[in-house]
C-alpha cells in the first residue's frame, strides 16, 4: 500500500482488515480515535511501536512519558509538527 492509499481509507468508517497493527494506530489517531491508537501502540512491543507511543503521548501532551518512549525506539525526540511526524512514521511503516 503507498502513503496516498493509506490516506484514502481514511474515508472509510473502520480500518482495512489486511492493515497491520501500527498502521492501525496510525488510522485511528488519523480519525481521531486517540484512545483507540494508543490501545494498539501500546500492545506492540517493537521500536516502531514505541516510536507510535512516542508520537501519541506528544501529541497528547504529556512530553516526559514521550520522551520515554523516544529512547525506546531509538529516536529522537521529534520537534517537527505532529502531522509531519505522523507522515514520517507512516511512509516508513509503508515501506516496510
Amino acid at each position: 500500500m503507498t502513503h496516498s492509499e493509506f490516506i484514502e481509507t481514511l474515508q472509510r468508517s473502520s480500518p482495512p482488515s489486511e492493515l497491520a497493527p501500527l498502521l492501525q494506530a496510525l488510522w485511528y489517531d488519523a480519525k481521531g480515535d486517540w484512545q483507540a491508537a494508543h490501545n494498539v501502540a501500546q500492545d506492540v512491543d517493537t521500536k516502531d511501536g514505541s516510536w507510535i507511543h512516542a508520537y501519541l503521548h506528544r501529541k497528547e501532551g504529556d512530553n516526559g512519558n514521550a520522551a520515554y518512549w523516544y529512547r525506546r525506539a531509538d529516536q529522537p525526540v521529534c520537534k517537527k509538527s505532529l502531522q509531519q511526524e505522523w507522515d514520517e512514521i507512516a511512509t516508513a511503516l509503508l515501506s516496510q
